[in-house]
């Protein structure tokens, strides 16, 4: 199968203008993420998908392949689909999977591409997985920033939420998880996807596989073993590279 990882990213973030050219041990953030996928063996290609010119120059400044898209989308994998389209005209080829990671991973390891596409080899009936991490403290657990996911007994999200679920009220011990946002689809459902009307739940949350779930499919959570944290703030940034300067 011939995988394709996009990389969104965009200057005009409302939590954290200019997020993606925030400097990490002295290296823009976008640069940390596309410099740790392309270290996996699996990906056939990586790409940028951005509409800004100033995160365009610098992927390429850096050897590194961008790809300008529209500045209207307001999900990441609308840009996604944008950008697949594009590549795939100006290389004439055809992808089979399309990995979405999301440009504020600046931890994601190469080996995490490869948990997430697994399902996708093994289960011909998976369209979309999600990789799946515990939640490491209350204070993670109640960020809205953070989405938490609960599973059924098969791995499959039963939902998304910025709000602190499952409940904690009865102490069991459900786990509590997040999602990391590195998000392989089947290339012709992420199409698909893009088709699909924006779902009331999806837009409540600002979640993009609540409207896989509100549309009667599936998500197909893979649990990782590395350790990763979104940077979603200015303070993620500096506990981000507190983290990184000790690897």
């Amino acid at each position: 199968m011939k995988t394709l990882v996009l990389i969104p990213a965009r200057m005009g973030s409302t939590r954290f203008p200019g997020k993606p050219m925030a400097l990490i041990l002295g290296k823009p953030m976008i640069g940390h993420v596309y410099d740790r996928v392309i270290q996996s063996s699996t990906v056939s290609l990586t790409a940028v998908a951005t509409c800004d010119n100033e995160i365009a120059n610098y992927v390429r400044s850096a050897g590194g392949v961008a790809v300008m898209t529209s500045d209207r989308h307001e999900r990441a994998s609308d840009r996604c689909a944008e950008a697949l389209a594009i590549i795939e005209a100006e290389h004439h080829t055809r992808f089979d999977i399309v990995v979405m990671v999301q440009g504020d991973e600046p931890m994601i390891h190469p080996d995490m591409i490869d948990e997430a596409i697994g399902p996708l080899h093994d289960d011909s009936t998976v369209l979309v997985t999600n990789l799946l991490a515990p939640i490491g403290s209350t204070e993670e657990f109640e960020d809205r920033n953070c989405i938490k996911v609960v599973c059924d007994l098969n791995y499959n999200a039963l939902y998304f939420s910025r709000e602190p679920i499952p409940t904690r009220a009865r102490g069991g011990k459900v786990l509590m998880g997040k999602q990391v946002c590195v998000i392989p689809f089947r290339r012709d459902y992420l199409i698909e996807y893009t088709r699909l009307a924006p779902t009331p739940l999806e837009m409540a949350e600002s979640v993009d596989m609540l409207r896989v779930l509100e549309h009667g499919m599936k998500v197909r959570m893979v649990p990782t073993s590395h350790q990763s944290y979104a940077v979603d703030t200015e303070a993620d940034l500096q506990r981000v590279e507190i983290l990184m300067r000790s690897l």
